[in-house]
């Protein structure tokens, strides 16, 4: 990939320390020096970096009050890292952050740990003196900067060890979606070799004293608890580099965050899935300083090949989409262990209703870990299985969510268990089968396939019936509002139906898949003539003159079912382009709004090189033109880029669907999951 298209893209919003819906920091500025972080939500999060040398001091990260912006030169996002370059006439520095957000090998994935590191190169040709100072408050551990934190330090064999923590704790005390975690620890360490200089003060008195002599205050504030806002107390680090003139001095430093407990499921409390594998949060700091060379490393060249092969499968400005979804789409979910041990990775719908384990946003996501890791997308489909079986559910279709983050304890969208209304039954039975058959295509999964057949079954057949023409209900785009006749509902449906039969026939049981393929394979037929409209296909069978993209037919192609002749998908991409606005293809006819994963899907429809950038280039131009500085949005206006809603959403990774549809990268990512199995 050329640098200047990868270091020169201005995301909407750059993340930075990002794991998962509460440990979330991202920086909405062209520059990271322009202003301050904040957490996905817009709640400010004030990181500051400072950079002396030889005496002089600028602002690397943080709104400049003590000292200069230093320049910078560009910002690499990364899936696994961001990298920001600055350069005055003295040094370059480069920071990253890192997270080993790894998906096979979710032990590594689920460690809610970052490294931050710094690099200082000599820019003139001379030697230097450099400090770096870098400092985190409060705002993390608590929802709003009126609440009250304590700070604390704490004795790590390698690490210096300061800590944040909101001085009511209470875990797992309410539910929502615009709120953030106030409960559990957060901690800023640096490794002792560095022999830093770190203080718990009131940032302005820190940052004020690292600007005027390099050195910091000796002695922690001892005046707690204080509301965060009451003087912004920071835990602050200062290292000493000596720059030669030729090459490059770096430390780092690392910011973490500890939970205690980060779901309940059915009324019972789990931890993050890290906990599996260590005693406590020093056992887990100890595994984060002795293997920091060795996932820097892997994590660069897992960033390089995934990048290459987006560049090679769908072009340089496919793989800057990448590049910006990948951690988006892991940190809208948490991963961690039921009591049994099993893997359980839920789903919050951010900025949408604070749904948790959605399966119409499990659906779009999915091809991100069906290419990377399947036991990540066993783990959304689990909790949705288990709470199926149970006697609360007493509907024959698939439920949408158990509950609002991060309290998974039941479905309260639309009729919660009470009644039909506002559910999508077509919808999340679709979702669910075909996510079913595509588990088992890609990874071969029988046994689990095998442990929910009845279930499988039961929303097989409701399809069957209720399927091909739906009646006036939502899709997952229900925004929109409720629509009768929906051709690409029904195109789910039917691609739902051959999935089963995959099933069916895999469990041998013959009749039963005879019966599915030929029911599928006779509802393609039909929908062919039935949604017809001369160049296109219909939004709704009973309504001519209307359109929509059909990015559920995409699974007909990637399972390779062939229920629908290649014209069908020919025949919508010719005419999608010529529909086009100047951020992306509108969803439907009604409205000029958009889907940025539909949008991707729909070009994979064709497999052809010249529909897919036709449709996804101009996603590139919104990423850089968007006024919406949010971490990365999935419904927005086509015309002008605005936001409508969503944000940071787990749905960014159906991005990812164009890889999926590349047997051989599918096949080179499955091998990754064999070595560390």
């Amino acid at each position: 990939m050329s640098d200047s298209l990868l270091s020169n893209v201005r995301y909407p919003s750059v993340p930075l320390i990002v794991h998962d819906p509460y440990f979330s920091i991202w920086s909405a500025h062209d520059h990271l020096n322009d202003g301050w972080e904040s957490h996905w939500t817009g709640s400010g999060v004030g990181l500051c970096g400072l950079l002396r040398v030889d005496g002089s001091c600028c602002t690397f990260a943080g709104e400049p009050g003590v000292a200069p912006a230093i320049p910078q030169t560009g910002v690499e996002v990364l899936p696994t890292r961001t990298v920001y370059r600055f350069e005055n006439e003295l040094v370059k520095l480069a920071v990253t952050f890192l997270t080993p957000a790894l998906p096979h090998r979710p032990d590594i994935l689920s460690r809610p740990v970052t490294y931050i590191i710094f690099e200082v190169e000599s820019a003139d040709g001379r030697p230097h003196r450099a400090q770096v100072y870098f400092d985190m408050g409060g705002e993390s551990c608590v929802d709003q900067p009126g609440d009250s934190v304590v700070w604390s330090r704490y004795r790590h064999g390698d690490f210096e060890l300061m800590s944040f923590a909101s001085a009511v704790q209470n875990p797992l005390n309410r539910s929502g979606d615009n709120l953030r975690i106030d409960w559990g620890r957060s901690y800023l360490g640096v490794p002792k070799k560095f022999n830093a200089c770190t203080a718990m003060r009131p940032n302005r008195e820190l940052r004020g004293a690292f600007a005027a002599s390099g050195t910091i205050p000796e002695d922690d504030l001892l005046d707690m608890p204080r509301a965060v806002r009451q003087g912004w107390v920071s835990a602050a680090v200062a290292i000493e580099l000596e720059v030669a003139a030729q090459g490059a001095a770096s430390a780092w430093i690392v910011a973490g965050y500890d939970d205690v407990w980060a779901i309940e499921y059915l009324h019972r409390k789990l931890a993050a899935y890290w906990k599996s594998f260590f005693r406590d949060f020093g056992g887990l700091l100890t595994a984060v300083y002795a293997e920091y060379e060795t996932l820097k490393s892997e994590c660069e060249a897992y960033d390089a090949e995934l990048t290459a092969d987006a560049v090679k499968v769908g072009g340089e400005r496919y793989a800057v989409l990448l590049g910006g979804a990948f951690r988006q789409a892991i940190a809208a979910h948490k991963l961690v262990a039921d009591l049994d041990g099993t893997l359980l990775f839920f789903s919050k719908e951010n900025f949408s209703n604070g749904c948790i384990a959605t399966v119409d946003v499990t659906y779009p996501s999915a091809p991100l870990f069906l290419l990377t890791q399947p036991a990540l997308l066993k783990g959304m489909l689990i909790p949705i299985l288990e709470y199926a079986g149970t006697s609360r559910w007493k509907f024959p279709f698939a439920p949408h969510d158990i509950g609002t983050y991060p309290l998974a304890n039941g479905q309260v969208y639309g009729g919660g268990e009470e009644t039909e209304d506002d559910q999508m039954p077509v919808e999340e039975c679709g979702n669910m089968l075909i996510l079913a058959g595509a588990l088992l295509k890609f990874s071969g999964d029988k046994a689990f396939i095998d442990r929910y057949l009845s279930t499988w079954k039961k929303w097989a057949y409701y399809l069957l019936d209720k399927g091909y023409d739906p009646e006036n209900q939502l899709c997952t785009d229900d925004f929109a509002g409720h629509l009768a006749h929906n051709t690409n509902l029904s195109l789910k449906a039917i691609l739902a139906l051959e999935c089963y039969a995959l099933i069916a026939r895999e469990n041998g049981e013959a009749a039963e898949a005879g019966k599915f393929h030929s029911a599928a394979q006779d509802a393609a037929n039909r929908w062919c003539v039935d949604a017809l409209d001369g160049d296109h296909y219909r939004l709704a069978f009973d309504q001519p003159g209307t359109w929509s993209q059909k990015y559920n037919l995409i699974w007909d192609r990637l399972l390779g079912f062939g229920l629908f002749p290649e014209e069908v998908a020919k025949r919508e991409l010719a005419f999608y382009r010529t529909k086009q606005e100047r951020y992306g293809l509108p969803l439907d006819n009604r409205r000029t709004y958009t889907k940025l994963d539909w949008i991707v899907w729909s070009a994979t429809l064709t497999g052809d090189d010249a529909d897919f950038r036709a449709l996804v280039d101009p996603l590139y131009d919104w990423l850089n033109e968007t006024p919406s500085r949010v971490p990365m949005n999935d419904w927005y206006e086509a015309t002008d880029g605005r936001q409508v809603c969503f944000q940071a959403r787990s749905v960014v990774g159906g991005l990812f669907i164009k890889l999926l549809a590349d047997p051989g990268v599918r096949a080179k990512y499955l091998a990754k999951l064999k070595i560390h199995s």
